[in-house]
């Protein structure tokens, strides 16, 4: 029998019905999934360009903000005065006293120190304290520096010891606040230490409680006071602890410096200060006092702080200085000497070593602006995109290692950031995410951690489905 095949292109060939019917369903099918192909094809390429090019978030609402500051509080401590993030060979300097430090007001860190954490009365340097807590309650509307001041009799010098030091408070007088800050500052008068303590808080101990909340406010647990001017050898602290003091200072109140501890020279009391019975006397009575600091006008760019001494303390300075957009600190404690003239010197000698190494030898690195952050794509999480921010303050004493001067140094540091090209799922406020480095040509000076500056709830089972395949997808590229 001849075997027979049909001609499906013959013209008088009829396909099968059957066959017809699946092509009729077969085209549709495949248009469709050629469609859902395309589409799917489209979102996922528009959604893995978004997770690679992500948009900057929504700025922080003042809950992110708050929420973000007390985790980056607990887990990423900053004390306020802190050691050089790299290793250094100590230097070499000549310090007389038995204590002392040198800090970097920008940055906090130390870059000198000598027995800093010896527990030593502060003396007269405890009137900067008690400076800060007359301008807190100005600042809390408590008080105003133009208020006259009651004197009361424990206040007038003659009530003092013969050997305390006074700017010549007497019964009668009138003076405002801002004066008896200029005695305190210029003069270090114990007189006016105690004109002040009662005017603000009404008596000595409560004003005594006030300085004590503050230093433990500011985390300072071996400083503590039990009046006002330093003259009792029970007040006490460190040279540490109070560089972190001064340093403070200097931020919520830098006015004090121009105003008060940068000024030379007090007379007190004039012709406007006496009582009605002693005006024809006119300014006869003021007695000229210099500031106690002898280093202002003799050290270029010293403009305070405050000096303090009594037998158990030793000559003891505050020290600070700016040259252009720099400025130290230094605190020297239990300074040699036999009478203020070779006390004087020794504190001279000390300060002059202690800053003149600093402005040779460090400037700040403080970043522009607001300093750096990262955008970085979400995948599979609420938030489309999140910024990694730096977990601590970015700003440290760089070395003169490189460049023609401290600052050319400190303006030569190369910032390289290590982060996740992007996220999936959830993610937590103060996660560490990535690390960020500060190098000066080509030596690692210090690396910091980013972490997410919000917290990103995952989606919902759908959503992280398509968030898998978007991040499996952004990978292959």
């Amino acid at each position: 029998m001849e075997n027979y095949t049909p001609d499906y292109f013959s013209d008088d060939y009829e396909e099968p019905q059957g066959r017809k019917n699946l092509r009729s369903l077969l085209l549709p099918i495949l248009a469709l999934a050629f469609l859902f192909l395309t589409v799917f094809t489209i979102c996922l390429g528009v959604s893995v360009h978004r997770l690679i090019n992500p948009k900057s978030p929504a700025a922080l609402s003042d809950t992110q903000k708050s929420e973000l500051d007390e985790v980056l509080s607990q887990n990423f401590y900053e004390p306020i005065v802190r050691s050089l993030p790299y290793k250094t060979i100590p230097a070499n300097l000549t310090v007389n006293a038995e204590s002392a430090i040198l800090i970097d007001q920008d940055t906090g860190n130390v870059l000198f120190e000598k027995n800093a954490d010896m527990l030593i009365p502060p003396a007269s340097m405890t009137k900067l304290v008690e400076m800060y807590v007359v301008y807190e309650a100005v600042r809390n509307g408590e008080v105003s520096l133009d208020d006259v001041v009651p004197l009361p009799p424990e206040s007038w010098a003659k009530n003092l010891p013969s050997d305390a030091s006074i700017m010549f408070l007497g019964e009668g007088q009138k003076v405002t606040l801002r004066e008896l800050l200029l005695g305190l500052a210029i003069a270090s008068g114990n007189d006016a230490s105690i004109a002040v303590a009662n005017y603000v808080c009404k008596d000595m101990d409560s004003f005594v409680e006030r300085m004590n909340r503050v230093i433990r406010d500011l985390g300072l647990k071996r400083t503590h006071f039990v009046e006002s001017s330093g003259y009792s050898e029970k007040n006490i602290t460190t040279a540490r602890e109070f560089a972190s003091f001064c340093r403070i200072y200097l931020r919520d109140f830098p006015e004090a410096i121009d105003n008060y501890h940068s000024q030379k020279v007090l007379m007190y009391p004039l012709e406007k200060n006496l009582p009605l019975d002693q005006k024809e006397k006119g300014d006869s009575e003021a007695v000229i006092q210099y500031n106690t600091n002898k280093l202002l006008g003799t050290l270029d760019g010293c403009d305070g702080l405050k000096t303090g001494f009594i037998y158990e303390s030793g000559y003891n300075l505050a020290l600070t200085a700016q040259r252009g957009r720099r400025r130290f600190i230094s605190v020297t404690m239990k300074g040699p000497g036999t009478g203020s003239v070779q006390g004087n010197k020794y504190r001279v000698l000390d300060g002059t070593e202690l800053m003149e190494f600093a402005f040779s030898k460090f400037a700040s690195y403080i970043p522009e602006g607001e300093g750096h952050s990262f955008v970085v794509g979400c995948s599979g999480s609420s938030e489309k995109s999140i910024r990694l921010v730096p977990a601590e303050n970015e700003s440290f004493s760089v070395p003169f290692i490189a460049g023609t001067s401290p600052e050319d140094a400190a303006s030569k540091i190369h910032v390289t950031a290590n982060i996740p090209n992007y996220l999936y799922g959830r993610i937590e406020c103060g996660q560490e995410l990535g690390t960020i480095t500060y190098s000066l040509e080509g030596k690692n000076l210090r690396t910091i951690s980013l972490v997410a500056d919000r917290k990103s709830q995952r989606k919902n089972i759908f959503g992280r489905l398509w968030g898998k395949i978007t991040y499996r997808t952004a990978g292959l590229f």
